[in-house]
Parts: C-alpha cells; structure tokens; sequence
C-alpha cells in the first residue's frame, strides 16, 4: 500500500509540473490581515486580465472562506471531475476558476481541516484541475503567512511574484510587512504593495474620505523598498458588486475604482514582462 501511494505521489507531482508549465506567469495575492479587501482584488485582476484578451486562471486556496465564487456571481457552479481531471468553470471568456466552495461544500459548512489536509487540496487544484494553457493564474489566498501561501510557494517554485493587499490603517500596515517578508524569504519577488481602501469616495459630491488614514500602503513600501502599485478608493459600486456577483471592473469601467485596478494591472503586467 505504501508503495502504491508513492506512485500515486510520485505521478500526481508529475501532473503538476507538467500543468503549471503550460501557465506561463503565475502571481500570489497576499495580506497580513483579514478584512483588507484581498480576495476583491484577486477577483477584479483576474477580470482585468481576462478582459484584455489573456487566458488567465483564477485558484481561490482560502479553504475556511472561499468568497471568490460568490463575488463572481458563481457560487451555484460545481466542479466536475472526469478521467482525465477536474474542470475548471468558466466564468466569462478567457477566465477559469476554482474554488472549494463548488465541490459541495454549503456557505455554511465549516471547513474544519489541519494542515495536511489543506496542502492535500491546493495540490489537487494545481496538479488535477484541467487549467490548460494560460497567460496568467491568480492565488487568491487566506490572510497571513500560514499553510496556504506556503503550500503554494513550495509547490509552485516558478512563482513571478506576490502582490501584497494592504489598507492605510496602521494595524493592517503592520501585518502586510509580515507578508512582504514572508515573500522575500522564500525568494518569491514581490511585485508591489496595493492600498486598498485608501478613502471612501462620497455618492454625492464625489469627496474622497480617508476613513482609515492615507498613504501607509505607500510608505510602508517605501521603507521595505518594494513598488508601490498604487491606491484603490472603496466606492458603494464596487461594494455592491461584490455582493450582487457582478462584475465591477467590467460593468462599471469608468469609475474612480476601476481606473486604479487597471492602472495597478498595468503595472504588474510590465513588471512580469
């Protein structure tokens, strides 16, 4: 039996290397913090890629609160398992996703696993699911620098680099150095800091509000010496969208918000090269 799982191991390990060469950059989405708006950047990158005519995957491995499906207005969709893997869904042309929320598990059913069960999954959404040949792939992850982002810095070696979500409150500044260093630990580049709600834009007079301070985003990645991608104000759009499943960098493309998601996309896409 040992000697089965062995081979079982040694050939999904195969699988994996041989999928994620047909995905040519690949980009981890950090945050120290929870709460700081992670996952809805993951989600409007993604869409931003896809919508310039990339083939781009989007992994959700925040296993305890899998929200990408929902915020894609695709929390209905199940996974389906054939011979030869795991289909990923296809939200809207050139984006593919996967989440632990579309292999049956109910929004409200905990998901209650120690780590080895956690790397068990990750490495089944790298090396089973049918992501065919992308431009980019997208990690969404959990907050914090624990089982998930490690897994996947292990397994992926190749990573082109992190992005580090953050917000100006100096509690969340203080726990995204934390994932700066955690990439620069295990020699993963980071691509730049984003200040994520750097101000409330009023529905009235358009005024941005600086509910949680300005400018740490920026000088925090000024003193780790990392790029500093840019500013992304909260507006009652893009907070709507992420409950209603729209998609708000593509529905609402000339707003505030969208502007500095694409902006920041830009800046990333050249970074990779």
């Amino acid at each position: 039996m040992a000697g089965h799982n062995t081979q079982d191991t040694q050939a999904q390990d195969a699988r994996l290397k041989e999928r994620m060469a047909d995905i040519k950059h690949k980009i981890l989405v950090l945050s120290g913090k929870g709460g700081v708006g992670k996952t809805t950047m993951s989600v409007n990158f993604a869409l931003a890629l896809a919508e310039k005519g990339y083939q781009v995957g989007l992994m959700d491995t925040d296993l305890h609160g899998p929200n990408v499906a929902k915020m894609l207005g695709a929390d209905e969709a199940q996974l389906m398992s054939y011979e030869n893997g795991i289909e990923p869904f296809e939200v809207i042309k050139n984006l593919k996703v996967v989440s632990l929320s579309m292999a049956g598990h109910g929004p409200d059913t905990p998901v209650i696993w120690r780590g080895p069960l956690k790397i068990g999954v990750i490495k089944q959404f790298l090396a089973d699911v049918n992501w065919g040949k992308l431009d980019y792939l997208v990690i969404d992850t959990p907050p914090g620098t624990g089982d998930e982002p490690l897994t996947v810095a292990q397994l992926i070696p190749e990573l082109d680099g992190s992005i580090v979500v953050t917000t100006p409150q100096q509690v969340a500044i203080l726990d995204s150095r934390k994932s700066i260093n955690f990439s620069k630990q295990l020699n993963i580049p980071v691509l730049g800091v984003v200040e994520n709600m750097s101000g409330l834009l009023c529905p009235h007079c358009g005024q941005e509000i600086p509910l949680f301070g300005k400018d740490g985003g920026r000088i925090a990645a000024e003193e780790m010496e990392v790029p500093f991608l840019g500013p992304v104000p909260m507006e009652q759009a893009l907070m709507e969208a992420e409950d209603s499943g729209t998609h708000f960098i593509l529905d609402s493309p000339d707003s505030i918000s969208a502007k500095a998601l694409r902006e920041i996309i830009e800046k990333v896409v050249k970074a990779i090269g």
